[in-house]
């Protein structure tokens, strides 16, 4: 077996135990994902949205034998329970709280038992719930892979924030956290919409330029117009909500001046 090249645990994630004889039914009403014909050991990346169709809380959803696993983000972990236990009403499930630590591995071929392949991208490597890291390669921070998962264009919670994005700018129907065949969730009707339309104007994309990145929030011009807003970012690239029919609009600056330009990842066909 090839050794695990980096594990890092991961402290901004949470995870929820979810289970009960309708878990499966209840949790299928309500996020993107399809968790019926989830297996055991499956992990399926996900959206909880509001009715309107923007993002609340991204998941991973773990099959582990009558139950599952809710990752999600540990500062919004009760929130998320508080919500599960609203819409619940007489459906029966048990939604609790779990201490399990979340892990990410990456550069590694075979996983050891208990490792989930990431569901988004191959090249993302494992998520681990409950499982020990010895022997499993380098460890690393969790700001380390922050910068891996940058530097293949994938967004992470702090870039789409709450109620504030969709999910398809957030690039969820290309990483895998849409089943548009699935049936009914919370926000379908606008996310369906979006997707008939086969344009779509703005993105979560990563973009490069020279020096530190912009302020998160700054305005991104392309010419004299409005091309988009910065995000989360290291030294020579961020990511930023872009207006993807501005990108020719004309020359690409920051608000200081300095250019930048997209850098779109082989898993982004646009």
């Amino acid at each position: 077996m090839t050794a695990v090249s980096f594990t890092a645990h991961l402290a901004s994630r949470a995870v929820i135990l979810l289970g009960g004889p309708d878990w499966r039914g209840f949790l299928q009403g309500l996020i993107t994902q399809d968790v019926v014909t989830l297996a055991d050991g499956e992990a399926r990346f996900a959206g909880l949205l509001t009715p309107q169709g923007r993002l609340l809380y991204d998941l991973f959803v773990i099959g582990r034998d009558d139950r599952c696993l809710i990752d999600c983000a540990a500062a919004q972990r009760e929130a998320l329970i508080q919500r599960l236990t609203m819409y619940r009403l007489r459906a029966k499930v048990d939604i609790a709280a779990s201490e399990m630590k979340v892990w990410a591995s990456w550069g590694v071929e075979t996983p050891r038992p208990g490792w989930s392949a990431d569901p988004r991208l191959p090249s993302l490597g494992y998520r681990g719930y409950g499982v020990s890291a010895d022997g499993s390669g380098r460890m690393a921070t969790e700001a380390e892979y922050r910068t891996f998962c940058l530097a293949l264009g994938v967004p992470g919670p702090e870039d789409w924030g709450l109620d504030a994005t969709y999910p398809i700018e957030a690039n969820f129907d290309l990483l895998g956290g849409i089943d548009f065949k699935k049936g009914c969730f919370v926000g379908q009707e606008t996310t369906s919409r979006m997707k008939r339309r086969g344009i779509i104007k703005n993105r979560i994309v990563m973009i490069a330029f020279d020096g530190a990145p912009p302020d998160i929030g700054a305005e991104l011009l392309a010419g004299e117009l409005r091309a988009g807003t910065a995000l989360s970012g290291e030294m020579g690239r961020a990511m930023a909500l872009v207006r993807l029919d501005r990108l020719d609009a004309g020359p690409l600056s920051l608000p200081d001046g300095r250019s930048w330009r997209p850098k779109l990842p082989a898993w982004m066909p646009l």
